[in-house]
């Protein structure tokens, strides 16, 4: 990383000694009106600054506004930081700062024995001890016995080193989070003057809550010094990372930055039609600030019309995009079938959420596979592509809206929540390194047209299948589209049966030509032996953590992670057949072992999860290791 700031020392002479650790995972959890996301992100970027290799997972309550006080008010953010590459948020927690009894209930188990636990004690009243379902005060009665227990006055001490601010007691209040920030970034010698500038500009219009944090925050950081809690103070080293200049990104934004890079490869304006969603919405956040790069985004009244606002954008010569989540990918199935009839780019993102209906908001899953792939009627095959960490977010946007205008398609991303809302430092890309996105609009002369000279709209690249892509309003090349069946030469409606099969071949045939520039699947790991483990999208961290796991304890193991869905990278079947197992851990009921049973007739074995929460590493050896013990029918 560039331009990282060293950590802080200890400010008092004779302060606690410093000791050194190889990764940590904290976690901060509240209320979901105790700033813990804002307090998570802050202690992210100043982990990015002191470069280590890290991923978050940021834990939302699924209500707007819960009751405070509530177990489904709790609000947490969970980071993994270390000297070594980090592959996912943590299994087990090394510090949980709890700043209330809900979330002390909510994630103890989640730390492991012998981990730390710092509690807000004036949080645990009776009210509030009753609003967390406790009888009696955990407290008091042993349940943190076995734990590395830190009770701080968070509520008290922020009052009192704001008492001459003028500043109201609810005021005040919301300063606490950043007294425990301060107190964080001490104990384990992160640098504290990203949190302070971050401060200084957010809230550079009111000085007196600009200051009040700055003082909140500076008194958190050296009550450690003062305090006789902390007999130690922790170190994680920067990391080995490959030279050159990172950020930290989050999944949604590197969709963005990669949909922007799309635009200028192209020369295209990009076109982005939405409508909110969680936790999709963010898209439109980012998208809004590259006007400049040409970027029109457009904030629709439902889902339906989002979609269509983007078909309309590509049919003028524009590159489409449109986004959602959940029931909104549902409600775009229709239109998204009128873009694989009219054959028009468009990509469409689905940040995955935890289903059916409305399901849970805020928590990640990955069960929109097979809606992705057959979720229309008739058949309307549409490449699927998804992206494994935030940072490859960046290339799957990309890359998705190069296909869609090289083949003339639609392109379903399958990103989820868990990648959307999480981050990681993030390799800025050598932009002159990536790919032109050539286009090549249909003009007057070199379009293929009748004998009588009308257009003929439907008549293919001999390669891509992809049909020539008119903007309205060009002279001589008038045509008509819509959803009807299409003339396999002239777009006209068509009912002719072996016109109808000519097409449905066609269109299917067009996408499957997708994969003959495609590498062969790559296989990390064994490349034959006891298990293979297929995986996509997001699970991707916690498999690799697995499968290393399962190769220290002496098995055969292999990793295939599947970027492309549909169509599937070419050699995936010869590896299946590596390997006595084959394991598929998916967030969800299972949709890619049934894929993958149905087209290479493998005995493929599911691990599903369908928690709001991603795998823990754990979780996928042992079902490794318990695979690579059963037998099989030719053992």
């Amino acid at each position: 990383m560039t331009d990282a700031l060293t950590p802080d020392r200890p400010s008092l002479p004779g302060g606690v000694p410093t000791l050194a650790l190889d990764d940590v995972v904290v976690l901060f959890a509240g209320d979901s009106g105790d700033g813990m996301q804002l307090t998570g992100s802050q202690f992210t970027l100043a982990t990015a600054h002191a470069r280590n290799d890290l991923a978050t997972l940021p834990d939302f309550p699924a209500e707007i506004r819960a009751p405070a006080g509530t177990l489904y008010g709790v609000s947490g953010f969970q980071l993994h930081f270390g000297s070594a590459a980090v592959l996912t948020p943590g299994d087990e927690v090394d510090l949980l700062v709890a700043m209330n009894p809900a979330a002390l209930k909510v994630n103890l188990a989640r730390v492991r024995p012998g981990g730390a636990v710092l509690v807000n004690t004036n949080s645990f009243t009776a009210r509030d001890l009753s609003l967390a379902g406790y009888d009696v005060n955990p407290l008091e009665d042993g349940t943190l016995d076995g734990y590395e227990r830190h009770d701080v006055e968070l509520t008290r001490l922020t009052h009192e080193a704001l008492s001459e601010t003028g500043l109201s007691k609810q005021e005040m209040d919301r300063a606490k989070n950043m007294f425990a920030l301060g107190l964080s970034l001490w104990m384990y010698t992160r640098p504290i003057e990203p949190a302070r500038a971050w401060i200084r500009t957010k809230f550079a219009k009111v000085p007196e809550i600009r200051d009040a944090n700055l003082r909140a925050l500076d008194t958190g950081y050296h009550y450690g010094d003062i305090s006789e809690s902390f007999v130690a103070r922790y170190e994680v080293a920067p990391a080995d990372l490959p030279a050159g200049t990172y950020r930290a990104i989050k999944g949604n934004e590197a969709l963005a930055l990669g949909l922007v890079a799309a635009g200028v490869k192209s020369g295209l304006d990009v076109f982005y039609g939405t409508y909110p969603i969680t936790p999709a919405s963010d898209l439109l956040h980012a998208l809004a600030k590259y006007k400049a790069y040409g970027v029109k985004t457009f904030q629709a009244e439902d889902e339906i019309a989002a979609i269509g606002s983007a078909i309309g954008a590509s049919f003028g010569g524009a590159l489409g995009v449109t986004a959602t989540s959940g029931p909104g990918m549902a409600l775009k199935g229709e239109f998204l079938g009128l873009a694989t009839m009219v054959e028009l780019p468009l990509v469409v993102i689905d940040v995955q959420r935890a289903g059916p209906s409305t399901g849970m908001p805020t928590k990640t899953e990955q069960s929109d596979l097979l809606m992705a792939l057959y979720g229309r009627n008739g058949d309307a095959p549409t490449p699927v592509i998804a992206p494994k960490t935030p940072g490859e977010c960046f290339l799957a946007a990309f890359h998705a809206a190069r296909i869609a205008l090289q083949y003339m398609t639609p392109v379903v991303v399958l990103s989820d929540g868990y990648l959307g809302n999480g981050s990681e430092p993030w390799l800025l890309p050598d932009v002159d390194a990536l790919p032109d996105i050539p286009v090549a609009f249909a003009e007057v002369g070199t379009a293929a047209v009748t004998d009588e000279g009308a257009f003929l709209p439907y008549v293919r690249d001999e390669d891509t299948l992809a049909r020539g892509w008119a903007t309205p309003g060009t002279a001589g090349l008038e045509h008509r589209i819509g959803g009807l069946e299409k003339d396999a030469r002239t777009g006209g409606v068509s009912y002719d049966p072996e016109n109808h099969q000519r097409m449905t071949e066609t269109r299917a045939e067009k996408v499957a030509r997708i994969a003959d520039a495609f590498p062969d699947v790559e296989v990390e790991g064994d490349a034959e032996g006891d298990v293979l483990v297929v995986g996509w999208g997001s699970t991707y961290g916690s498999i690799k953590k697995a499968v290393q796991g399962a190769q220290a304890r002496g098995l055969r193991v292999g990793h295939a992670h599947l970027r492309w869905l549909n169509p599937l990278p070419p050699g995936l079947g010869d590896a299946l057949g590596r390997f006595r197992h084959v394991l598929v851990p998916e967030l969800n009921g299972g949709q890619l072992v049934h894929v993958l049973r149905d087209r290479f007739l493998v005995d493929a074995q599911g691990l599903s999860k369908v928690q709001g929460l991603p795998f823990s590493a754990l979780e996928v050896e042992a079902s490794i290791v318990e695979l690579a013990a059963s037998p099989t029918d030719s053992d």
